[in-house]
């Protein structure tokens, strides 16, 4: 298994386990005899991380760790153990990078008077045509 880069910090291969199973789906006798589903687990607290990362990872990714603060992720979308290791391996890292990187505010933005205006005229102008509508008795 290859490191994790998470842009300023790199987490060792060490520190990843790796389980292998078999694949659920169509397949045959392949998916029958060969562990090719990859599930992939890092302890959250052993990442070489500041203690404010953790916990936005913790935070970001509660529905992938279980109670002993284990992060897993799975790959079973290829014939192959190889490429699904690589996929788990890549998702893992999109995953960690995603949720220790600070997520910017929403600034808070006005709607233009022109479109206020133009609002306003278009239901004026619907209004007017459903008054003209309604039948004379």
């Amino acid at each position: 298994m290859r490191d994790l880069d998470l842009g300023q910090v790199t987490v060792p291969a060490s520190l990843l386990r790796m389980t292998t199973s078999r694949s659920g789906g169509p397949g045959g006798q392949n998916v029958n005899k060969v562990e090719t589903r990859v599930t992939i687990e890092v302890d959250v607290d052993s990442l070489p991380l500041p203690d404010e990362r953790k916990r936005l990872i913790r935070e970001r990714l509660s529905g992938r760790i279980n109670r002993y603060g284990v992060l897993h992720v799975t790959s079973q979308a290829e014939r192959s153990q190889s490429a699904n290791r690589d996929r788990a391996l890549t998702r893992l890292e999109e995953l960690l990078r995603e949720a220790v990187t600070p997520r910017k505010r929403r600034k808070p933005t006005r709607t233009p008077r022109s479109q206020k205006q133009k609002r306003l005229e278009q239901k004026r102008r619907r209004a007017e045509t459903k008054r003209l509508r309604s039948g004379v008795e």
